[in-house]
């Protein structure tokens, strides 16, 4: 509804064992929960519950004889009345009520000469252990259930499947005919989270040359292009702390497709990881990846992955499209507010306001329409993109209009300084295989990471002054 996901209120009433009445005089809604009393009103993205005030992406709507809620209602509202521990999972439309254990698993294979690597990062860390099986590995985690995002996409010759296994809890790893053996490495994450990388390996086996044939001379091979690009020596980091690394599209949204079979969300993905372990290495910075897996992720979430980490940067990644196949070269955007008029300049010079409480009385409180996030920071986000075109210039090829405004909706509810990044058009045949090389991804990395530093430095004293 008006690009909002909704749950049907009767439908959470029967899940929370919560009563809904209707007040048709006043056009609006209140949900009891025990002594707890939600009040929504039509029209309005606000809630009260129980006098607090708390704000809702959309209003209340009405469709027949049903009324309609964001599903951002559940734990902004709902959850505070029912008490108790409540959480929504939106990629994975779940709603976990109570000490129940159910962790984010997310998996990903790669393969690695005479391996394949199955990393799969858990949330929150839980334990589990990883057992063989004849031809099938099953890691066993110690939780009621998983939320669970498998790779969809497999190493054959090692690891032929990723499924659920036959537990609540279980993964099963099916292996290929290479199998000849497995490593596991556990490593603790950021924020509670855990990494599981498990190797499996093939058995070599050295062919020895004939008595009759004179060994050859070994060919020499070229070095590999390491997976994180030697950058030069840069400052510590001063005032920015966290960034948020948006990889562009993912699960059911592929992206632009080039005439190869490359798709952006692959793309993407990639130059994300080399940029947040460059970032982390290099400047010793918090980063956040928006996904880390093949996993469909909204574009208001894009944004609120960054402002609930409290991030001080965004940067969106994505591979540009053309029906000219001709068409090269990267350009960065920030937003651009035409549309939103004088509301935009309002919304750059935001004060706080005195708002009526349910049941008396008067709060003032700074409101920040999701859709004018970005205004305040828009100054900012072109002084970023200016550094970020600078830097690419000087390794990658750039389009005639290197830098634009746009208005992307994925950069609208970014509550800091934020940039869209088009690393080059994927429909043009030649800049297709530029963007899927290592080489040319890590040229992108060194890049940015030379432009974020630059920003850093030039504005160090205007993040300092506005408190973040």
């Amino acid at each position: 509804m008006a690009g909002q996901e909704m749950f049907a209120l009767d439908d959470l009433a029967r899940l929370f064992n919560v009563t809904v009445r209707e007040d048709a005089a006043a056009g609006g809604l209140t949900v009891t929960a025990g002594t707890q009393t939600i009040v929504l009103s039509a029209g309005q993205s606000l809630a009260s519950v129980s006098g607090r005030l708390v704000s809702l992406p959309a209003p209340p709507v009405r469709e027949g004889r049903t009324w309609y809620v964001p599903v951002d209602f559940v734990p902004r509202a709902l959850a505070l009345a029912v008490g108790g521990k409540v959480e929504l999972r939106k990629p994975s439309r779940l709603i976990l009520v109570g000490d129940i254990r159910v962790p984010r698993i997310v998996g990903r294979i790669e393969p690695l000469g005479n391996l394949a690597r199955l990393t799969v990062d858990v949330s929150p860390a839980t334990p589990h252990t990883v057992t063989q099986e004849g031809t099938r590995l099953t890691v066993r985690f110690e939780a009621d259930g998983l939320d669970a995002a498998l790779p969809a996409t497999t190493s054959p010759d090692f690891i032929a499947n990723v499924r659920p296994g036959d537990g609540p809890a279980t993964i099963a790893i099916d292996l290929g005919p290479r199998f000849s053996s497995f490593r596991t490495v556990d490593t603790p994450g950021d924020r509670g989270t855990s990494r599981l990388v498990i190797d499996v390996i093939a058995q070599t086996t050295e062919p020895q040359p004939s008595p009759s044939t004179p060994t050859p001379t070994p060919t020499p091979t070229a070095p590999q292009v390491p997976e994180t690009p030697p950058l030069i020596d840069l400052a510590p980091a001063g005032t920015l702390r966290a960034i948020v690394i948006d990889a562009g599209h993912g699960g059911a949204e592929e992206g632009a497709k080039g005439p190869g079979g490359a798709l952006e969300k692959q793309v993407t993905l990639s130059v994300a990881r080399r940029l947040k372990a460059a970032l982390e290495s290099r400047l010793g910075l918090r980063v956040i990846l928006t996904r880390d897996g093949d996993t469909t992720i909204g574009l208001d979430e894009r944004a609120a992955v960054a402002n609930n980490n409290k991030a001080d940067l965004f940067v969106s990644l994505h591979a540009n499209a053309s029906p000219r196949a001709a068409i090269s070269g990267a350009q960065v955007f920030y937003l651009s507010l035409d549309e939103y008029g004088d509301a935009a300049e309002r919304a750059a010079h935001t004060e706080s306001e005195s708002l009526p409480v349910f049941g008396g009385g008067s709060r003032d409180i700074e409101l920040i329409l999701w859709d004018m996030a970005q205004a305040r920071y828009i100054k900012e986000s072109a002084a970023l993109a200016q550094s970020v075109e600078a830097s690419l210039r000087q390794r990658i090829p750039m389009n005639a209009r290197a830098i634009q405004q746009a208005p992307f909706r994925v950069l609208v509810g970014a509550n800091m300084p934020a940039v869209l990044v088009e690393m080059g058009f994927i429909t043009n045949p030649g800049q297709e295989k530029q963007l899927q090389s290592d080489e040319f991804q890590n040229q992108i990395v060194q890049s940015l990471v030379e432009s974020i530093t630059r920003f850093r430095d030039a504005h160090s004293g205007s993040h300092q002054a506005g408190g973040r």
